[in-house]
């Protein structure tokens, strides 16, 4: 990793803030059991109909279990649209459902805002399901109109998450398609295509590299393709997310997959991985053929956030207890403390200096101090896991960091509260 640190833009620094998102994959896809990507099998749009759907219970759900922004699939891969386009006779308009008045895009909007949670909308530009895909100045056409549709009819929203599957080989008019996007939504953040505020970390598992650079040239863009795509002519600020699911095979909603809800511990693991590596994380949770989130992995999910809150919410000690000395910092427990764990921040409003740091602790009141931890970089959030040692005082030390180090935040927990 260079010296050279791009500058993230406020908005950019805003959604680092948010960490933990829920992503919803429900379409007409969840109505058919079985089907994959591109297979082509027909679904037709009068299967749509989910009996007793509730935004305002995924978006409660999400708020009880920490997350602070959403992500619904408006379209994907299949075409389906979720709300009712004037572009084709294949959406929500043509479902029996709310008697072919509904509008699922209008209805999760809606709800987000009725419980103050940010709002993200998934578009596939890529579709199989049109026959006039390859056929790039027309379809630019259609997606763009779709895109006004979705940016010019709702009023402000969050994100605008693209995903990459499928475009390897076709080329969108980006160069025109952006320029109209941020008009109509100046604030929102484009994930990953076109001009992206954000990028895909590179996997679907739920987990980032270490180190994990908020400055990049180059960026992964889809699962079915090893090519990555430049930047720009200069590095760029552009976090990075990571995306998974709460269950191991099926974006989509399955009968057959209920066995494979990932664990408390997985999923306390995979936000290690993944917030704990300066990176957001997006988990799927499928909405089920009633239109609700099914009732285990409801469960599963509030069960996460709770141990999310008891993890995280009582530090023995913080930044402000610390005196700092250059590119030290150190704070004094008193009585002794078992620790295990330090969660750091750096002030990133100036780009990202920490390039090496260290954890060390002081056993007893004259010891000499002993490394718990040796780290690249900082970024965002460090989430530090040590095994559980009796401290009378705990420092950070940065021992590599061009430009001057400032730290935003720092919280040491005692063994006993993150077990």
């Amino acid at each position: 990793m260079s010296a050279y640190t791009a500058v993230p833009s406020p908005r950019q620094l805003e959604y680092q803030d948010w960490e933990f998102g829920i992503f919803l994959h429900v379409g007409i896809r969840t109505f058919f059991e079985g089907h994959r990507d591109w297979d082509g099998q027909p679904m037709p749009a009068t299967a749509f109909r989910p009996s007793e759907l509730d935004c305002d219970q995924w978006v409660r759900t999400a708020k009880r279990a920490g997350a602070r922004y959403m992500v619904l699939t408006a379209k994907h891969h299949d075409g389906f649209a979720n709300w009712p386009s004037a572009t084709t006779d294949y959406s929500v308009a043509a479902a029996p459902w709310r008697d072919g008045h509904g509008d699922l895009v209008r209805e999760f909007i809606d709800a987000c805002r009725r419980h103050d949670m940010r709002i993200g909308i998934y578009y596939s530009p890529a579709e199989w399901h049109c026959p006039f895909f390859d056929d790039e100045k027309r379809y630019d056409e259609y997606l763009l109109t779709q895109l006004t549709e979705l940016l010019g009819g709702y009023g402000d929203i969050d994100i605008l998450w693209f995903d990459g599957c499928g475009s390897a080989g076709h080329t969108y008019d980006w160069a025109r398609i952006i320029p109209e996007l941020r008009r109509l939504q100046p604030d929102a953040l484009v994930f990953n295509l076109g001009e992206p505020d954000y990028r895909w970390v590179g996997n679907e598992a739920g987990i980032a590299p270490a180190p994990c650079w908020n400055t990049v040239t180059r960026v992964p863009v889809a699962v079915d393709t090893d090519a990555a795509a430049p930047v720009g002519s200069e590095p760029v600020w552009l976090p990075a997310e990571c995306d998974c699911r709460i269950r191991a095979r099926n974006w989509f909603y399955s009968d057959h997959d209920a066995d494979t809800l990932k664990t408390l511990t997985e999923l306390l693991g995979l936000y290690d991985y993944s917030v704990g590596r300066g990176c957001n994380l997006l988990l799927n949770v499928a909405p089920d053929r009633r239109g609700l989130l099914p009732d285990a992995d409801t469960a599963r999910l509030l069960e996460f956030g709770t141990e999310l809150r008891r993890r995280f919410s009582a530090p023995v000690a913080q930044l402000a207890d610390a005196t700092e000395h250059g590119d030290c910092w150190q704070v004094a427990l008193a009585p002794a403390q078992l620790v295990n764990r330090a969660v750091l921040q750096e002030n990133l409003t100036r780009g990202e200096h920490v390039r090496a740091f260290t954890i060390a602790v002081q056993p007893g009141a004259a010891a000499e101090w002993i490394d718990v931890w040796r780290g690249t970089s900082l970024g965002h959030k460090a989430i530090c896991t040590f095994p559980p040692v009796r401290a009378h005082a705990v420092r950070v030390t940065v021992e590599c960091a061009p430009g001057r180090a400032r730290l935003r935040a720092w919280d040491v927990f005692a063994a006993g509260t993150t077990a």
